[in-house]
């Protein structure tokens, strides 16, 4: 129990640094060689600094952009909600663009009873109005899916709640525990995602391993069907956060636990009438393949996925892709960080018009090892790696942990960093410094 314990501490870091705290609490729980080219003419901008009020801090998750421009997201902590043992606990936010103003906008303080711990971030759902995760609270304390509705009557002020329904609320066994992505749609409004913990018990430590859930709509509420529970060994456990659909409505995923070597596995699930079923598509080996995938997939144009992996060769994270033929995958490794260029990728990717491939590590990228953007562009059979952007842990921010970039119609980047800044007074159990950025990169 001590091995799975200290591995749990170590990945459990790279989801989140707050929901690490918070499960220990409530569960006492083949390469191509490139050359790295130099950081290009870019310009990174904060466009807020968190400061543990109302606002929030450590902006864990992603950002979530509508048509006008405007961003959402969450917070992981603060707020003006109460929430013991940790203080606050959460926000979501907007943050509005108006000419070349950014206007900051609190939405919603998590409590605790109705969620805690927002790692995440949310989507627009198909009624328009946002939808995401918390990976604590709720009545027992596991975690909820939420919807968040903008008042009925237009706001006059930037300090207007919007409302939240809990469509959701977690119990461990057999549902599952920790929900720590953004959900997906398919087409008929039903929502799906995945529990890092909870289930049913499995594996040699006999503790649960995970689900994948679905919530389906009604005039009662939103009913959840478990879509599968991991068993621990070859098919994988402790899944990542994120889903994707193909054409034809199969699931892809990553669990970083299990498969073969125990190092993590890529996974498809089809839909047979109302039974799903799981299929490996790659197990991680936990060498230069990579190791213990945190991050989601995306499909490019031709049907291939790519994502992340923590390991490698130099044991700072690879990024990978798999091609399909003929019903088998082929895995190939594109880039293997060495730290100076970036370490432990946890994010989801992001691939523009022209096939270039974007991300951020968690560590590495310069003397303060702080985190990075990077882009990953094809080059002659291989892809060459830029360094966009090194933080520092200063005014700039730090540790981008699960910050998927997104662009907008101008090529411009954005994303959030959950430490740095120039936000004071936060927990120095989660950040050396700041309370986290929301930061733009301009080519």
């Amino acid at each position: 129990m001590k091995d799975k314990d200290q591995f749990c501490n170590l990945i459990f870091r790279t989801i989140s640094r707050a929901a690490m705290v918070a499960l220990a609490i409530a569960t006492v729980f083949a390469l191509t060689v490139v050359l790295t080219q130099s950081a290009q003419a870019q310009t990174l901008t904060v466009l807020h600094n968190f400061t543990d009020g109302a606002d929030g801090a450590l902006p864990e998750g992603g950002l979530t952009m509508d048509r006008a421009g405007n961003l959402y997201g969450t917070a992981s902590l603060g707020g003006n909600g109460g929430c013991l043992p940790y203080g606050p606990c959460g926000t979501a936010y907007k943050l509005q663009h108006k000419g070349s103003n950014w206007i900051f906008s609190p939405l919603y303080d998590f409590s605790g009873s109705d969620g805690a711990l927002p790692v995440a971030g949310v989507v627009f759902g198909p009624d328009g109005s946002l939808y995401g995760t918390t990976s604590q609270g709720g009545d027992d304390g596991r975690g909820t899916v939420f919807n968040l509705r903008p008042p009925a009557t237009a706001c006059k002020t930037a300090l207007c709640s919007w409302t939240e329904t809990l469509l959701y609320q977690f119990t461990w066994l057999p549902d599952g525990q920790v929900p720590v992505g953004d959900p997906i749609f398919d087409e008929a409004g039903n929502l799906y995602g995945t529990t890092v913990d909870g289930g049913n018990y499995c594996g040699q430590y006999q503790d649960p391993c995970g689900t994948v859930f679905e919530l389906t709509p009604s005039e009662n509420g939103w009913t959840e069907t478990i879509l599968y529970v991991f068993q621990g060994g070859n098919d994988g456990f402790a899944p990542g956060p994120s889903l994707i659909f193909d054409q034809s409505g199969n699931l892809y995923g990553t669990t970083a636990r299990g498969g073969s070597s125990d190092a993590g596995t890529v996974f498809e699930m089809t839909r047979s009438g109302n039974q799903w079923t799981e299929t490996v598509l790659y197990a991680f080996q936990g060498g230069n393949d990579g190791s213990n995938p945190r991050g989601g997939l995306i499909f490019d144009h031709s049907g291939s996925l790519y994502s992340t992996a923590s390991g490698g060769a130099y044991n700072a994270g690879t990024v990978f892709k798999l091609t399909p033929s003929n019903g088998q995958w082929t895995f190939t490794v594109l880039y293997t960080f060495q730290g100076a260029d970036g370490a432990y990728p946890t994010g989801n990717l992001v691939m523009d018009a022209a096939g270039s491939l974007y991300g951020t590590t968690n560590e590495g990228g310069s003397d303060n090892y702080c985190g990075t953007v990077f882009k990953l562009t094809p080059s002659g059979g291989g892809w060459t790696h830029t360094l966009l952007h090194a933080f520092t842990c200063g005014p700039d921010g730090g540790e981008p942990v699960n910050a998927t970039p997104i662009f907008d119609a101008n090529g411009n980047l954005y994303g959030t960093a959950a430490c740095g800044g120039t936000g004071s007074g936060c927990s120095p159990t989660f950040c050396d410094s700041g309370c986290g950025v929301i930061w733009e990169i301009t080519p």
